[in-house]
């Protein structure tokens, strides 16, 4: 057998297992709900049966009678039954819980709606004897119209306590006043609603067919409405998302047309630029032209002729170049005579102190 086939046999006994655990626990909470002690009896005695019960020998039940013994169960419709009446005690149940809680509620905010009252009360009474009595007291201790006023102060309160509480005493008799004329009209309304007739019945049901019927077209006009509104909820998210586009097509194009107009000022700036350069090119041109159309083109006997007299230049310079150089080596090789003779010059110089000397000594 493959193991896909086993996992789905595992997982469809593990529902059903759930699912009669979940009535079991439903039968027995059902059981224990309405017969409780009889049930505890009968596991009791079906234990003790079951355990102490002994077959006589050469008698056993056979397993076929004991597998009916064990399939017979409950059929769908008692088990629908049984589901249905612990549906209704449970929704009882939590109505009456509901009703308890909510009642528990009620009476907690009573007691602190009437905790805020007295708290409001109390600072109140604080207040007024804090500047009635306490200031008094302080400016003029130990004097006797302090006491006095304490004593007025108690007085005050006792009273108007007293008057409170008649109040309070009053308006719970009219209330009990209002109670039972309220209850004797609760009577009186049962007494002829007893009295009422078969027409009346029928008239009463002929109405509440008409306000049915009205009902179900208010029903079928409100269903209409909310078709509408939801209609018109998706045309308004379409054209909100339609909005919502368009807004911001419209800052990109804003953008862009910023950007552009730059890009157009920057192009009038450098068409002006242009447009200057263009004239001054126009007047180099113009001027240009003017004097294209007033030069002449010399004669050829001229331009032989200062062809030669250059040819005759570079000769000349290439002459005097040549002189140069000479000149240059002669100047070279005069200044070496010059150097040679300054040379002497001195040599001569540094000798002739030398022999007059000599020639002194010679003469001493």
């Amino acid at each position: 057998m493959p193991i896909t086939l086993l996992i789905a046999f595992f997982s469809a006994f593990s529902h059903t297992n759930s699912m009669l655990k979940i009535e079991t626990a439903m039968f027995e909470k059902f059981f224990n709900r309405f017969e409780p002690r009889d049930l505890g009896a009968e596991k009791r005695g079906s234990s003790l049966d079951l355990g102490q019960a002994q077959y006589p020998r050469g008698r056993r039940k056979s397993k076929s009678r004991l597998t009916a013994d064990r399939l017979i169960c409950l059929t769908v419709e008692q088990k629908c039954d049984l589901a249905q009446r612990e549906l209704e005690e449970t929704k009882e149940d939590i109505q009456q819980m509901k009703e308890n809680s909510e009642r528990i509620l009620q009476n907690y905010l009573a007691i602190l709606e009437e905790a805020d009252i007295r708290m409001v009360e109390v600072k109140r009474a604080m207040m007024e004897f804090d500047k009635d009595i306490v200031k008094t007291i302080t400016k003029k201790k130990g004097s006797v119209i302090a006491s006095d006023k304490v004593l007025r102060y108690m007085e005050d309160r006792i009273r108007s306590r007293d008057i409170m509480k008649e109040k309070i005493r009053l308006k719970n008799d009219s209330l009990k006043v209002q109670k039972k004329k309220m209850q004797m009209q609760l009577k009186q309304k049962e007494e002829l609603g007893e009295a009422l007739h078969e027409v009346d019945f029928q008239q009463l049901k002929i109405e509440n067919a008409q306000f049915l019927e009205k009902i179900d077209e208010r029903n079928q006009d409100l269903l209409q409405l909310k078709l509408t509104v939801g209609n018109t909820l998706q045309i308004l998210n379409f054209y909100k998302k339609k909005l919502q586009y368009a807004t911001t097509l419209a800052t990109h194009l804003v953008k862009d047309i910023a950007q552009k107009k730059e890009s157009l000022d920057k192009i009038a700036h450098e068409a002006i630029l242009v447009e200057e350069e263009r004239e001054m090119a126009e007047i180099l041109n113009k001027k240009l032209r003017r004097q294209l159309t007033e030069y002449k083109v010399p004669p050829v006997l001229n331009y032989v002729h200062e062809k030669m007299a250059v040819y005759e230049l570079e000769n000349t310079l290439k002459i005097w170049e040549r002189k140069v150089e000479i000149a240059e080596m002669a100047l070279q090789s005069y200044l070496s005579v010059w150097h040679k003779a300054k040379m002497a010059s001195h040599q001569l110089q540094a000798l002739l102190p030398e022999q007059e000397t000599h020639r002194g000594r010679e003469g001493l």
